[in-house]
């Protein structure tokens, strides 16, 4: 008889869950921790990263990458993609660890965020395994978790700049790379980022749902908070193409998806709500 694992706190089960270096058995972690048990809101705990040795961390110039004609470059960037994903689980860990006294209900978003990504990153480790290739195998690039990093401070930053930003663009490159994949024969990978799609798009319209509540309460208005915040942390502005169909999924309003059509007139002359 399977014995169940006793109940903790939530928040501090995810702390402990963070702190973890290992990969393996930091997915076995999320996926332990069980949304029905205790929360505490009001803890102030620290978020402390853990995360294996490898893979190097390098700018993304750095970074390896070969065409996904060859078995290699698929295995490559097979393992780009499980670098994201399991900067994505710290990522929703932290938010669930760091930021104190809100609804309970942010946490419990959170929390199921990070198994879903959990989950991504096994997918991929598993399909990088039919090419020989270990996680930590190949230089990656940092550039999620050294968001996380300039906005820990900061809830509305952070769901802005992360979710909202950086995650969004994945919802814009997933399609093209999909069917890379596909067009070179794998399939089985292919649908991987189907899935992975699918489910960021209940990520970044987390985001923000969240972000759009922290406007809320701070009286901001959404498109002005989020310039705000691209320019006060020198991040970059969102690049065309944009997944519109995907972004409207995740909860950009229609305002914000004006206002990405507008940047995608300036940035290249076009405009149209495409796929892709």
């Amino acid at each position: 008889m399977e014995v169940c694992p006793p109940a903790i706190e939530i928040r501090r089960a995810a702390q402990a869950a963070l702190r973890l270096q290992d990969p393996d058995e930091k997915m076995k972690a999320v996926a332990a921790i069980d949304p029905a048990w205790p929360l505490d809101v009001g803890l102030n705990l620290t978020a402390e990263l853990g995360r294996p040795a490898n893979p190097q961390l390098v700018h993304p110039r750095h970074v390896p990458s070969r065409g996904v004609g060859e078995a290699v470059g698929r295995g490559m960037l097979l393992h780009a993609l499980a670098h994201i994903e399991f900067n994505a689980i710290n990522l929703a860990l932290d938010a669930v660890v760091r930021f104190a006294g809100l609804p309970a209900q942010f946490y419990l978003d959170w929390l199921g965020v990070a198994k879903e990504e959990a989950y991504h990153h096994g997918l991929l480790c598993q399909r990088m395994a039919d090419y020989d290739v270990v996680y930590g195998q190949y230089p990656a690039h940092d550039g999620l978790w050294q968001m996380a990093e300039k906005t820990a401070g900061s809830l509305l930053a952070r769901l802005a700049l992360v979710p909202r930003l950086l995650e969004a663009r994945g919802l814009d490159v997933s399609p093209a790379i999909r069917n890379k994949l596909a067009s070179a024969g794998d399939m089985a990978s292919a649908e991987v980022l189907d899935i992975i799609l699918r489910d960021e798009i209940g990520h970044v319209a987390i985001g923000n749902k969240w972000f759009n509540h922290q406007c809320e309460v701070q009286g901001l208005q959404a498109i002005e908070a989020f310039e705000d915040c691209l320019q006060r942390y020198l991040a970059p502005q969102p690049r065309s193409p944009f997944n519109f169909e995907a972004r409207a999924q995740a909860g950009f309003s229609e305002d914000e998806l004006a206002w990405l059509m507008q940047l995608e007139v300036a940035q290249t002359g076009q405009s149209g709500h495409n796929g892709a």
